[in-house]
């Protein structure tokens, strides 16, 4: 899954990373991991709340504690941040740890605006440094079956790509009313692009219903659901995505469908459901058939292997677990690609441009829906390195 290296400089391979966890709510999910990874080291953990802040290192056993995110980047043994912080401070967290010299890895999606996700790029580039958004997704158990199955022509041609997440928000902190429902697209964005490794050319999108008036003021958009079309760069293929957060009658789904000439893979209706598989030209009542997906923990060191399964979780109460079924059994993956990026000194997957890209997807379908559908291409640092285009370009 590496991606060729992006920036003009090259980074020294590390032995073993040590790592800066900012965020230790969600985040502290990704502690024990870090620590059992055979290459990586949790040197140190920051969030504001102090008495939080020590609850959690006197836990993990971890000394080196910080309050402030300057102070954690100012401290010259630590190589990387794995950023976990809310949505707000992606951008400028990132973009802050890169001006500092560490490695960068960020929850999803990579910043609130296009802007931002061009000036990391832009940084990336110049430093050399590492940047990869923790995209669960693509290194879920589906993803990695359904990725196995198009690699081995299974599907024969693919013709479609669909993918939804519908979610209900209300009990989640506040800050979620002031989102936009196609501004935290990138679950649906990235196995649809991940799949065939591509990226977006350009979108198209609707919104439909209103929500109620306090998300609608908050939030500066009526649209209960945004559903778009994305076209996807030198492919015949265009993806279909859609979104909400609130106001819709729906049990939480996080799903990618894939449509081939051979093959289908739908993801289930319903939770607790099998996927099913639909195989073409067989007696109509035989076309359809569940599938069993299998864990992909034999693709890791046998250190964090554990960590896909749900027994491992650290706060099963926590709303993202409760709603997104353990994110199957990705975090492994993630951190395990991240690590191995440092390590062979090479672009994690997704890199800093595919990450853009993915972000800007949804950042631009909102736009799109506000002027009813008009297409938006994607800026051109997010579908080529910036090395290849010339200033006026990027």
């Amino acid at each position: 899954m590496a991606a060729a290296n992006q920036g003009r400089k090259t980074s020294v391979p590390l032995e073993t990373v040590n790592i800066g966890m900012v965020g230790l709510g969600f985040g502290a999910e990704f502690i024990p991991i870090h620590q059992n990874h055979p290459r990586a080291n949790v040197l140190a953990i920051c969030r504001r709340n102090e008495k939080e802040l020590h609850e959690t290192g006197d836990r993990f056993g971890i000394e080196r504690r910080y309050t402030s995110f300057d102070d954690l980047l100012a401290d010259p043994a630590i190589h990387a941040v794995h950023i976990n912080s809310p949505i707000p401070d992606h951008g400028w967290m990132s973009l802050r740890a890169l001006d500092a010299g560490k490695h960068v890895m960020c929850t999803v999606p990579m910043a609130k605006t296009v802007e931002e996700c061009r000036q990391i790029v832009e940084k990336v580039h110049e430093t050399g440094l590492k940047y990869m958004m923790a995209e669960t997704v693509v290194y879920s158990r589906e993803f990695l079956f359904v990725k196995e199955m198009y690699q081995r022509g299974d599907f024969g041609k693919l013709q479609h790509l669909a993918a939804s997440h519908p979610q209900d928000m209300d009990g989640w902190p506040d800050y979620w009313k002031d989102m936009i429902p196609m501004h935290y697209a990138t679950h649906v964005v990235s196995p649809c692009l991940g799949l065939v490794n591509g990226l977006a050319e350009s979108v198209s999108c609707f919104g439909s219903g209103t929500v109620r008036e306090e998300i609608a003021r908050r939030s500066g958009s009526r649209f209960a659901v945004e559903s778009c079309h994305i076209k996807i760069k030198d492919s015949d293929l265009v993806a279909h995505i859609w979104r909400c957060l609130y106001d819709v009658a729906r049990q939480y789904r996080e799903s990618f469908d894939v449509y081939g000439s051979k093959m289908s893979f739908e993801w289930t209706l319903s939770e607790g459901q099998p996927h099913l598989l639909h195989t073409a030209k067989k007696p109509e009542p035989e076309i359809a058939a569940p599938v069993q997906v299998p864990d992909y923990a034999h693709l890791l060191p046998d250190s964090i292997r554990r960590f896909t399964q749900p027994q491992e979780i650290q706060d099963a109460e926590h709303l993202s677990f409760l709603q997104g079924g353990g994110h199957g059994g990705s975090h492994p993956h993630l951190v395990h690609e991240f690590i191995s990026a440092l390590v062979e000194d090479r672009d994690p997957w997704p890199n800093a441009m595919q990450s853009a890209n993915w972000t800007c997807v949804g950042i631009l379908a909102h736009e799109s829906a506000l002027r009813g559908g008009e297409p938006r291409a994607l800026p051109e640092f997010t579908v080529q390195p910036l090395s290849r285009l010339q200033p006026s370009q990027a």
